[in-house]
């Protein structure tokens, strides 16, 4: 759990510089642990598989497939319209979102699209579509501007706001890989059931029971019936007329 946390701060802390950290702040952030260079050449190799340069940034745009640069230009292109301003003015309307005047936290949104764009790059080649991610990203962002009342100094906003994009794509990616988890145990309990079946109803020369069934296999009932209703009631080996 300690090694777990100590490598997400690591990812944080790159986060905050451009993507990168240097080998010596990898290596101090795992002092404590006392891990032999062979363990650290791991965390180094896990850091970089996940776009964080070691010594200097990594291209984000080269673990990019053709589909998600295609759609990353389509997204660019939609908002390349967007009037940029001065840092001054950019400041004055931090200034007023931070008051609560919504066209100023409007304002900030259509500012900020394109650092969505470059963060969501980052947490690309994850299981999940860059275009949820930037979606997920672009929600945070809509509801971040309007928490700016909270910040004591306008300076703060460039970091609460990336964070909140970060931690909602980390969000993403995490309720994604838990729905996957979720979804193989059910396509494997299913085959279970499927198979079992199967090799009984070969052995009897006729479709089985729910019951003939769990007393073979001492799956439970409901377990078997879960199977079938999952599967679409499509285990042609059960007879669950009877």
């Amino acid at each position: 759990m300690l090694f777990a946390k100590t490598l997400e701060q690591v990812r944080r802390l790159a986060g905050e510089q451009g993507n990168c950290v240097s080998e010596e702040q990898v290596r101090e952030a795992f002092a404590s642990l006392e891990l032999s260079d062979k363990q650290l050449e791991l965390v180094f190799d896990y850091l970089v598989k996940h776009k964080v340069g070691i010594g200097e940034p990594v291209n984000p745009d080269d673990f990019l497939t053709d589909e998600e640069r295609d759609y990353l230009q389509d997204y660019l292109d939609e908002i390349a319209d967007i009037p940029m301003c001065s840092e001054g003015e950019k400041q004055a309307c931090i200034i007023a979102a931070m008051a609560g005047d919504v066209q100023a936290q409007n304002r900030l949104v259509e500012l900020h699209l394109q650092d969505v764009a470059e963060i969501a790059k980052l947490y690309a080649g994850q299981g999940v579509f860059l275009e949820d991610l930037i979606g997920e990203g672009n929600v945070a962002l809509a509801v971040g501007v309007t928490m700016l009342g909270s910040l004591e100094k306008p300076e703060e906003e460039q970091g609460m706001l990336g964070k909140m994009i970060m931690d909602a794509m980390e969000e993403y990616i995490q309720e994604n890989a838990d729905n996957q988890k979720k979804d193989q145990r059910v396509v494997d309990k299913v085959n279970e059931v499927l198979e079992k079946a199967k090799e009984l109803a070969e052995d009897l020369q006729r479709k089985v029971t729910v019951e003939e069934l769990a007393l073979e296999t001492q799956l439970s009932q409901k377990a078997i019936l879960d199977a079938v209703r999952m599967s679409g009631f499509q285990i042609e080996y059960i007879d669950i007329e009877q």
